[in-house]
């Protein structure tokens, strides 16, 4: 069995930092300008982890693609009403969030 490099042990590490909890609980962090819409088809742990190792780059690709953006006032206030769930994870400085996937 092959040993961890330290990437994997980094993106362990941020898996486990991964949380479910309500948007109404992330209400500062969005006056702040810090959290981050993660599209559904990406992985939020992945994407953390790309953040987290400054990868501008991929961060641009996923931004011009629409797949990364700051949460926009539309949908900050469609989470507050619908009281979700979202997917968070801390990506110094900013705040990772993902919908709830639905089944």
């Amino acid at each position: 069995m092959a040993m961890p490099t330290p990437q994997d042990i980094k993106r362990a590490s941020v898996n486990l930092e991964t949380a479910q909890i309500a948007w109404r609980e992330l209400q500062a962090f969005f006056a702040s300008g810090a959290t981050v819409a993660v599209s559904p088809e990406l992985d939020l742990v992945e994407v953390a982890f790309q953040v987290s190792e400054d990868n501008a780059a991929q961060v641009a690709q996923w931004m011009s693609s629409g797949q990364l953006a700051r949460v926009t006032d539309a949908q900050a206030k469609a989470w507050y009403e619908a009281d979700a769930e979202v997917w968070a994870v801390v990506a110094r400085p900013y705040v990772l969030v993902q919908p709830e996937r639905k089944r």
